[in-house]
């Protein structure tokens, strides 16, 4: 079952293709949708009640090098493949709707974007993740270099020097992560051996600060997030969905999956410098989103303050924290991409992404201004919603690891709420701008944006469809870097 969910979108890529020009839309739309399906069949086929890798697929592939082909899910990873699945069949459909210039080869840099989302998530090999990790880089590279609007080669350019830069030293770290734990014997990348086989603590440290560089790169995390307003400014608003929606989750992933179980001893070092990290990112993306006017920049700064905090979740180096990490990653998902949606919406509406220029869109629209008014809520944290759960569970377990850093993220969930009720504000109420013009949402675009509104009420009101799922794995996950007071007590 993971060999078609993982290769089905390059299939799909590749009917698109050879389908006639009317048709591509319709059927990139209908691939991501069954892929969609199979996902979620994934989740229905899972036993929350096994800790391990579930539906494993085990191969060999190189053998003189040790790399093998294997996949599979866990609790960790199975609600992101879904998460991925579910964004990228509505991202498809919302481009499908609008059209697009040469759509064969769009469609086609789209479904292998999703065949690489779906390989880091599903990878159970380190050199298998990295190569997953590294083709996400191509086809996003040409979505926006070909696709994208203004600046977009200086965009592509930032993004992937920077990009580029991080997997070169992941690269690096895979390889002598495999050879140092071989220590002359037989080299392996299995994720599941190299956890039996822990560095010396001089090793742990430095392919740690490779590792820790290309996943905050991805994320992106300050002080090296300075690709994202030009790429955000450039990019296509169904590829910005997807790259704030998913890809910036992979490198959340890749802490959870690789770093903390290989690498235990080198985390618990540098946790505190994770730490200041996390907290930078919370203080000045929600700082930046509440002072920027272009309305992609406001989403975009907001989600490096909430990326700061699942990295905040994660370093707590507690199971509580993790969870809520992982319950979040979901959570910013469902909540950053259709607000792209919207503001692709709006833009159509004003003729402008300047929020200044924006307003009164509420006037004739009052569907479209309830389904942003959810958006608005679930972003802003507030109590029932499944963001809310997220974040409490992220405070708990930073209370009670580095209580300092619990209080920075405390201010950086009530300047969410200036941002995300300035940002509903300025567009939906108001008076309306000269020449803007207010309509209500189409139906087609209603197809796109209310089943992810329908996900974020679904999973407030039952946020434990992830987290009792999660919960064995992240607990396996942060066990290495667990004080042993504490294994024992929870024993």
């Amino acid at each position: 079952m993971l060999n078609v969910l993982l290769w089905a979108p390059l299939v799909v890529g590749l009917l698109c293709l050879l389908a006639p020009r009317r048709a591509v839309g319709g059927v990139a739309a209908t691939g991501t949708i069954s892929i969609l399906g199979l996902a979620i069949a994934l989740v229905a086929g899972f036993d929350a009640g096994v800790p391990g890798l579930q539906h494993v697929v085990d191969e060999s592939w190189i053998p003189e090098l040790g790399v093998r082909y294997q996949l599979g899910v866990d609790g960790i990873s199975i609600f992101l493949v879904v998460l991925t699945a579910l964004l990228w069949a509505a991202a498809t459909t919302f481009a499908a709707f609008k059209g697009t210039e040469r759509p064969r080869n769009f469609f086609l840099m789209l479904m292998i974007g999703e065949t690489a989302a779906l390989g880091a998530f599903l990878a159970q090999d380190l050199l298998l993740f990295v190569l997953f990790f590294d083709l996400m880089l191509v086809p996003f590279f040409f979505l926006i270099g070909s696709w994208g609007t203004g600046e977009r080669v200086r965009a592509t350019t930032k993004m992937i020097v920077y990009t580029l830069v991080g997997s070169l030293l992941m690269l690096v770290g895979a390889i002598a992560t495999a050879i140092l734990a071989a220590d002359g014997g037989q080299v392996t990348f299995s994720l599941a051996e190299l956890r039996a086989e822990v560095l010396g603590e001089g090793s742990q440290d430095w392919i740690f600060c490779c590792f820790a560089a290309a996943f905050l790169v991805k994320m992106p995390a300050v002080p090296i997030h300075g690709w994202m307003p030009d790429a955000y400014r450039a990019a296509p608003l169904p590829v910005l969905a997807l790259l704030s929606g998913v890809l910036s989750k992979v490198g959340a992933y890749g802490f959870l999956r690789v770093v903390l179980p290989l690498y235990p001893d080198a985390t618990i070092r540098f946790q505190e410098a994770v730490l200041v990290i996390a907290a930078a990112s919370i203080l000045y993306g929600s700082v930046m989103a509440f002072t920027q006017t272009n309305v992609r920049l406001i989403a975009g700064y907001s989600s490096i303050a909430q990326l700061g905090f699942i990295t905040l979740g994660i370093f707590s180096l507690r199971p509580d924290g993790a969870d809520g990490a992982v319950l979040q990653m979901v959570n910013h998902g469902l909540v950053v991409a259709p607000i792209f949606f919207i503001i692709a919406l709006l833009a159509a509406r004003t003729g402008t992404e300047d929020l200044r220029e924006m307003g009164g869109q509420a006037t004739r629209a009052p569907v479209l201004a309830a389904l942003f008014l959810v958006v608005t809520l679930a972003t802003l944290a507030m109590p029932g919603s499944a963001n809310f759960i997220g974040e409490f569970y992220i405070l708990l377990g930073v209370f009670q690891a580095k209580i300092l850093y619990a209080f920075v993220a405390g201010i950086g969930i009530a300047l969410a709420a200036f941002y995300a009720l300035r940002l509903y504000q300025r567009t939906m109420h108001n008076r309306l701008p000269d020449g803007a013009e207010s309509r209500e949402i189409s139906l087609r675009d209603g197809l796109v944006l209310a089943p992810l509104v329908a996900c974020i009420v679904a999973l407030a009101l039952y946020p434990n469809l992830i987290l009792k799922r999660g919960e064995p794995s992240v607990e396996a996950a942060t066990a290495a870097v667990q004080p042993e007071e504490t294994v024992v007590a929870k024993r």
